[in-house]
């Protein structure tokens, strides 16, 4: 904060750019944000899915009370929907707006915050949608006389175990329910994640 008395400091837009790989450009995001006004880019060259995404940080860290984070497109910012609500309610906390040009969102605006609530339960029937298909899918295989026990285990069922625990960050399942719907162990998702990881 400044020590001079009297003199506000202005509120600023600092924008957020970012490819999934080293190979594509972030001149395109760059010339949009510059165009909407952004003093400050942030630029990362990360997939979306990492959680630690470095100038993100910064970027976050670089925000004031009054400040706003731009972006130009929803995907460029976020994984999920349950992503975007965590880093929304992160700079609502600190008192920053927060853009998105293609969309034409501004959650410092009274539509703004009518789509951030909505969000949240387009998150909650994301998670019961996956649930759901999940318990489907087990249905039809005993109705089919596959049995889905640790003597038998479906390498499908396995497989979209592991799919569901690599996205429990977005998906917001702990072990336990990826347990309870595929019939896989936990044991055996740590063991085939370790696996994958070697």
């Amino acid at each position: 904060m400044s020590e001079k008395k009297g003199k506000e400091i202005e509120p600023i837009k600092i924008g957020y750019a970012r490819v999934s790989t080293v190979g594509q450009s972030l001149e395109s995001q760059v010339e949009q944000l510059e165009a909407y006004g952004c003093t400050k880019i942030y630029m990362e060259k990360e997939s979306g899915k990492k959680t630690d995404r470095p100038e993100l940080k910064n970027a976050i860290k670089a925000l004031r009370e009054g400040d706003k984070l731009v972006v130009t497109k929803i995907d460029r910012l976020a994984r999920s929907v349950r992503d975007l609500q965590n880093i929304a309610l992160e700079l609502e906390a600190e008192g920053v707006g927060l853009v998105f040009i293609k969309e034409q969102i501004d959650f410092s605006t009274p539509s703004g915050k009518l789509m951030f609530t909505m969000l949240g339960a387009i998150g909650e029937f994301e998670r019961d949608l996956i649930v759901s298909r999940t318990s489907e899918g087990r249905e039809r295989a005993k109705k089919q006389g596959k049995h889905l026990g640790r003597k038998g285990q479906d390498e499908k069922e396995v497989k979209k175990a592991l799919q569901l625990y690599d996205n429990r960050e977005s998906n917001g399942m702990s072990v336990s329910d990826i347990t309870k719907l595929t019939g896989v162990p936990r044991s055996t998702i740590y063991a085939k994640a370790k696996e994958l990881k070697k």
